[in-house]
């Protein structure tokens, strides 16, 4: 029988964690260096997808964990890894998930960052094995990089078991710089299932031509989700995410409406008749004109949308804030003040296919700080891209969101 997600409702949720993930293997997060990585290797901290538990599964060096597990310590210090940032940014939280260990977590933790040029981030290369440490070369090349110096953005903070209702260990964070890499510190040993760390890019708009056509709504360039209707399978903000989708699951996807007509029916012109609709709403990474569109619905073949609309404005973060404030129900968000113009009208979309549109079929070539995705009646969508030329005068000012 299936469970509600009861370790955490929705309202209690922290506002940072619909922030990105900034760390996930999918958009290039990578584990530099680790002290120990006995029983589970740190890699996992990394995987987007849930934990889980094998029950009976041994490996040679103990009990199989999804996550990260160093042995426990019988000489002096504690154990720590140093993590970059698939996209550098500032960090708005973290979430220590701690799922299924039990016994065996992690009771204390702290994050300390740095922000490196490209030219200084010359890692040692690191080998990756279960029952294994970090071996005498390993720790003198990481030595020259003075990791515990680095700035303290989370002080040391205790966790709780990986139960249910307790193994999602949030904390905010209150630094506004820019970070490339993080090192996380165990106090002293145990294990921690994922790590998520919540934030927004910060790209350097200096390196890109002005007359270059950018993705200004993707992940990478500090395009983040403001608000949605229902992420009942997977969250809207994955629509922004680097690279095609791997599955359903790396996409939006809404539950089926309840609302749904008992037999559907469709206009002349192939739409079905249906009032029934879900949006996401997102913040530009930097103002700018939008010139050609991609919807893609690949993977979702029998759970497509049956059409889509999207349309643009101009809006501000206390905007965001006041929508914010009026959230009701699965909805983050209340938008319908915002002024709206349509940008791209209702197209009829099909399944596992990327759709474009460009020219003609796009209206209000203006600049825009925010866009609405609408889809009819339900389903899911893989990726949203937004390509169209930067604003110059916007370039400089890049604000970080506060959700």
């Amino acid at each position: 029988m299936a469970q509600r997600p009861a370790s955490l409702a929705q309202s209690a949720r922290p506002d940072f964690a619909e922030l990105n993930d900034l760390i996930s293997n999918k958009c290039g997060g990578e584990i530099l260096f680790a002290t120990d990585d006995w029983f589970a290797v740190a890699e996992n901290l990394l995987q987007t997808t849930d934990p889980e538990f094998k029950v009976g599964l041994y490996t040679p060096y103990g009990k199989w964990m999804d996550g990260w597990e160093t042995r426990r310590k019988r000489e002096a210090g504690h154990d720590w890894c140093v993590i970059q940032l698939g996209i550098p940014g500032v960090i708005k939280g973290f979430d220590f998930d701690t799922s299924f260990f039990t016994g065996n977590y992690t009771p204390k933790v702290s994050v300390q960052a740095v922000c490196f040029n490209d030219e200084m981030s010359e890692f040692p290369q690191r080998s990756v094995a279960m029952g294994t440490k970090a071996s005498a070369e390993e720790w003198k090349a990481i030595g020259e990089f003075k990791t515990e110096a680095w700035e303290e953005i989370l002080g040391i903070v205790a966790l709780k078991p990986g139960y249910q209702d307790t193994c999602h260990n949030y904390f905010p964070c209150t630094s506004d710089k820019r970070w490339t890499h993080i090192r996380v510190n165990m106090y002293p040993d145990g294990g921690i299932a994922r790590l998520h760390v919540f934030g927004q890019a910060v790209p350097d708009w200096s390196k890109e031509p002005p007359n270059k056509m950018i993705d200004l709504v993707a992940m990478g360039n500090g395009g983040i989700c403001v608000g949605y209707s229902d992420v009942h399978f997977g969250h809207a903000r994955n629509l922004i995410s680097p690279g095609l989708s791997d599955s359903m699951s790396d996409g939006w996807e809404t539950a089926r409406r309840m609302d749904r007509p008992d037999v559907y029916e469709v206009n002349t012109d192939g739409y079905l008749i249906t009032a029934g609709k879900e949006w996401c709403v997102f913040r530009l990474g930097c103002p700018g004109t939008i010139k050609e569109i991609e919807i893609d619905t690949s993977h979702f073949k029998g759970n497509f949308p049956d059409s889509c609309t999207i349309e643009g404005c101009v809006a501000t973060e206390m905007d965001e804030i006041r929508a914010k404030s009026k959230s009701s129900g699965k909805a983050v968000g209340c938008f319908e003040d915002w002024g709206w113009k349509t940008l791209l009208p209702t197209k009829k979309l099909s399944a596992h296919r990327r759709h474009r549109f460009r020219g003609k079929q796009l209206e209000n070539l203006v600049d825009m700080t925010h866009v609405r995705l609408t889809i009819r009646p339900d389903g899911g969508v893989s990726r949203m891209r937004l390509f169209g030329f930067l604003n110059p005068q916007q370039t400089t000012a890049n604000p970080v969101s506060n959700l």
